[in-house]
Order: structure tokens, then sequence, then C-alpha cells
């Protein structure tokens, strides 16, 4: 299962995600759960740091990505956060039981 922890703040703006794991429908290279968050992520990522500009710390490893906006004055990271964690949501319901999404207070 893809484990999708998400971070707000007490007002409720999204500061970060850790995702990981392996969604298990297919050998790896060929899940098309992971594909697509896979895929999200690497968008949600990109669009954070290369296109908005915005001042985030990216780390990842195999089967696992982290990101946490340093500094986020616009609320732009916060709006491609819920974005992400809503196509997230919807791949979830695609195939059930492949993601878990969880939002923690930070």
């Amino acid at each position: 299962m893809i484990r999708a922890d998400f971070y707000k703040s007490r007002e409720q703006k999204l500061l970060g995600f850790q995702i990981n794991g392996h969604a298990g429908l297919a050998e790896q290279g060929y899940d098309v759960a992971c594909a697509a968050v896979s895929s999200a992520v690497m968008m949600a990522c990109n669009t954070i740091t290369e296109v908005y500009k915005i001042n985030a710390a990216v780390e990842s490893y195999e089967n696992d990505i982290l990101l946490k906006l340093r500094e986020d004055k616009n609320g732009d990271g916060d709006k491609i956060l819920l974005g992400l964690m809503m196509q997230l949501d919807m791949i979830s319901h695609e195939y059930p039981n492949s993601i878990k999404i969880s939002v923690y207070e930070r």
C-alpha cells in the first residue's frame, strides 16, 4: 500500500508531504496505481519548485519522497498540495486499498 502523509499548520494550510510504499497491484514498474501516483507527485513537486519557484526541501529515495515548504508567502504551495491530495484521493477510489491518505497537524 502507498502511504501519503500530508502535514498542515494550525491555520489549516498544507506544509508538505511524505509519500512512500508500493500499491501492490502488479510488479514494480508495471503497477498503474504507482505510475499514477508517481506522475502526480512529480508534477506537484516540479510545479512548486520550478514553476512557482517556492522555497521547498525535496528529498527522494526509492519508493519514498518528501517535500516540505520552507516559505509559501502567496499560498500557492498550499493550493498545489491540495490539488495533489485530491488527485491521490481520486486514484484511491479507482484502485481501492492501494493508497492510504492521512493529514497531520504540525
